[in-house]
C-alpha cells in the first residue's frame, strides 16, 4: 500500500494561548513519531492552501471572509470561549483544509492509496456560519464536497472516532442523502450532540455514543453493530475519517479508555470496507488528541495500519 502524509509546517505557527490544549506541540509530536525508520516509506507531501471557492462549498463566502478579516496582526482575538485566532491561525486553517482537498485529489487519481493529513486547527466542529471546538474551517466537509465537485463522486461517508461529537459535520449533511456522517463518541460531553436519536433527514446520520470509562470492548462492539454495517449497506465512492485520538485513556480531555491497537484495528476494519465499497479510496484526517505521548503513540498505529492495508 502507498499511504500519502500531507503536512505543511504553517500549522505549527497556529497559536491559542498560553496552556491551551490545542497546541503546536501536538503536530511536533506525530511528525516525531512518523520519522521513525518504520516510515521510510511513507510518501511525504506539503498541503497547499484551500481557495475560497473550494471553503464556498461548505461555508459562506461572507463567511470565510468574516474569518480572514478576524485574523490579527498580533496577539490573539478570542472567537469563542476556547477558540482564539494568533497571526499564524488563518494560514494554518487554510493548509489544514487545503490538506484534506489535496489528499482527496492525490487518492482520486490513484496516484497513492489512502492518505493521512496531519495538519491543525481540526475542523469536526465548525459549523457552515460558525467556528467553535478549536475549529475554524471543516476540513471534513470541505473534502467531501470537493470530491463531489471536482470529482463527480456521487456517495461520501465520513467516520469519526473523535472522543467529542462532529456537531458541525453533522449539521452540514444533515438534510443530504449523499453524504453519510457516522461517529462513535462519549455522551455526555462537548458539545452536547450526538444522540443515538439524531438520525438526518435520511437516515444517514448515525450516532454511537459511549459513556465515560468505556474501553476498547465496548467501542469496538459500537463499531461493528451501529456502524459498519451501515457503512457497508451505504456503499461509498470515497471513505474520508476524522481521526480524533483523544478516546484514549490517557487524553485530559475525554474520559474514554481507548489504546492504540483500538485505534490501529479500527483503521484496519475502515480499510477493508473501503476495499470492498470505494476501490479502497480512503483520506484520513488529524481532529483531536491532546496527550502528546498518546497522541504520537495513536498516530503512529493508524499510519502503520494504513500503509499494512
Amino acid at each position: 500500500m502507498t499511504t500519502l502524509l500531507v503536512t505543511h509546517p504553517a500549522c505549527s505557527a497556529h497559536e491559542m494561548g498560553e496552556g491551551h490544549p490545542e497546541r503546536p506541540q501536538r503536530l511536533r509530536a506525530v511528525d516525531q513519531a512518523l520519522e521513525d525508520e518504520a516510515f521510510h516509506f511513507l510518501a511525504r507531501d506539503i498541503a497547499p492552501r484551500a481557495t475560497i471557492e473550494a471553503l464556498a462549498r461548505v461555508h459562506s463566502r461572507d463567511y470565510v471572509e468574516a474569518i480572514q478579516r478576524a485574523s490579527p496582526a498580533q496577539g490573539l482575538i478570542q472567537l469563542d470561549s476556547d477558540t482564539a485566532m494568533s497571526p499564524g491561525t488563518l494560514e494554518a486553517a487554510l493548509r489544514s483544509a487545503g490538506g484534506a482537498i489535496f489528499a482527496i485529489d492525490e487518492v482520486v487519481a490513484r496516484k497513492v492509496d489512502n492518505a493521512f493529513v496531519a495538519t491543525r486547527p481540526p475542523g469536526h466542529h465548525a459549523e457552515a456560519a460558525t467556528p467553535m471546538g478549536f475549529c475554524f474551517f471543516n476540513n471534513a466537509a470541505v473534502a467531501a464536497r470537493h470530491a463531489q465537485a471536482a470529482h463527480g463522486i456521487e456517495r461520501v461517508a465520513i467516520v469519526d472516532f473523535d472522543v467529542h461529537h462532529g456537531n458541525g459535520t453533522q449539521d452540514i449533511f444533515w438534510s443530504d442523502s449523499s453524504v453519510m456522517y457516522a461517529s462513535t463518541h462519549q455522551m455526555p460531553l462537548y458539545p452536547g450532540t450526538g444522540a443515538m436519536s439524531e438520525t438526518g433527514e435520511h437516515g444517514q446520520i448515525v450516532n454511537a455514543p459511549l459513556r465515560a470509562g468505556d474501553g476498547g470492548d465496548a467501542f469496538r462492539e459500537a463499531l461493528e453493530t451501529a456502524i459498519l454495517p451501515r457503512l457497508e449497506g451505504f456503499a461509498p465512492d470515497l471513505l474520508i475519517v476524522s481521526a480524533g485520538f483523544d478516546a484514549h485513556f490517557r487524553d485530559p480531555l475525554g474520559g474514554l479508555n481507548l489504546s492504540e491497537a483500538d485505534f490501529a484495528w479500527a483503521t484496519q476494519r475502515l480499510l477493508a470496507i473501503a476495499d470492498r465499497r470505494c476501490g479502497g479510496r480512503l483520506v484520513s484526517l488529524l481532529e483531536g488528541g491532546y496527550d502528546l505521548e498518546a497522541l504520537a503513540r495513536c498516530a503512529a498505529a493508524h499510519v502503520s495500519a494504513l500503509m499494512r492495508g
